[in-house]
């Protein structure tokens, strides 16, 4: 009985993915941004292939990078040159500096990959919480953006939107204990507003796991992060950008509704192409991934097809 006590199935499922991010070329390494205080962790090639563009891929919140990009790596990158960070405070990323904005995420990754010597234009997938931070580094580095693909990125929220009822939450504060679980019941309730098919059978003793390995370190951080992306937002404020850019959403998100797929695709006008997954929450990489990476990989793969031919023909069309 104790060794099974002892036995962590979410420390294990990590262990997996490091071998199938190794066996995908990548290798793990950290850097010390020397700005006093932050530390960067990122997957980044093993070697670095001239002939191969480079792609960013930027996780949401919860858990670490694999857990959320381990289904696009090996085809990723038989194509690119991939990076895939773990943002401050998640995984090993960490800072002593106050900041807790997505524009200073977003200073962070681009630091750690001049660190790594990248210094050509890079594409970026964002996923939800990345995505705010992939957004931020095309409004603050447009010279260093090629492409960027945002998914189910609520970048255009304001904060009037939960006092109007958009969101399953009334506050921020309930926003923070859905978004970051400490209870089985809390992860049952995320999972219900993730998924259009929820997994049914959860058992707590995985779930305890899974809090215990992944949703205790640095949780104050992580709550200030999600108070920050919510103060003060307000749509006057938000830059716009100039990039290429794929938006791709789940038809029943219920985590950043789909209106904000349609604000994001106003706000940044013709440069921006949305593609909605029918049947499809917010978990997009889990629920849809091989949908998911087809649009990925025909938005960033085949960049000479112009983007108005594109529009054309898949501009805010849902997709099975």
């Amino acid at each position: 009985m104790t060794g099974a006590r002892c036995f962590s199935f979410t420390a294990f499922q990590d262990r997996c993915f490091r071998r199938s991010f190794s066996a995908a070329g990548l290798k793990s390494a950290t850097t010390d941004l020397g700005d006093g205080g932050t530390v960067m962790h990122c997957w980044v090639p093993k070697s670095m292939a001239a002939s191969k563009p480079f792609l960013v891929l930027i996780h949401g919140i919860g858990a670490n990078a694999m857990w959320q990009w381990n289904d696009f790596v090996s085809s990723l990158t038989s194509r690119f040159n991939v990076f895939v960070p773990d943002l401050v405070f998640f995984g090993d990323s960490y800072t002593t500096k106050p900041e807790r904005s997505e524009s200073f995420q977003a200073r962070c990754v681009m630091a750690m990959l001049e660190a790594h010597g990248v210094h050509s234009r890079v594409n970026i997938v964002g996923l939800s919480y990345g995505g705010f931070v992939a957004y931020s580094m095309a409004a603050q580095f447009p010279e260093s953006v090629d492409r960027l693909v945002l998914c189910c990125a609520g970048v255009c929220l304001e904060e009037k939107d939960m006092d109007e009822g958009m969101f399953k939450v009334r506050t921020v504060d309930e926003a923070v204990n859905l978004l970051l679980p400490q209870t089985p019941e809390k992860i049952r309730e995320l999972v219900k507003l993730t998924f259009v098919k929820p997994i049914k059978v959860l058992p707590s003793c995985f779930l305890n796991d899974f809090i215990d390995v992944m949703c205790t370190e640095c949780r104050q951080e992580r709550k200030e992060l999600i108070q920050a992306l919510h103060k003060d937002r307000n749509m006057s404020n938000l830059p716009k950008i100039s990039k290429p850019t794929q938006i791709i959403w789940g038809e029943q998100d219920q985590i950043f509704p789909l209106e904000l797929a349609h604000r994001l695709k106003r706000h940044i006008g013709e440069k921006a192409n949305l593609v909605v997954l029918k049947n499809a929450g917010h978990a997009i990489n889990v629920e849809k991934p091989k949908e998911m990476y087809k649009n990925i990989k025909s938005f960033l793969i085949d960049p000479l097809t112009p983007l108005s031919n594109q529009e054309n023909h898949s501009n805010g069309h849902k997709v099975d």
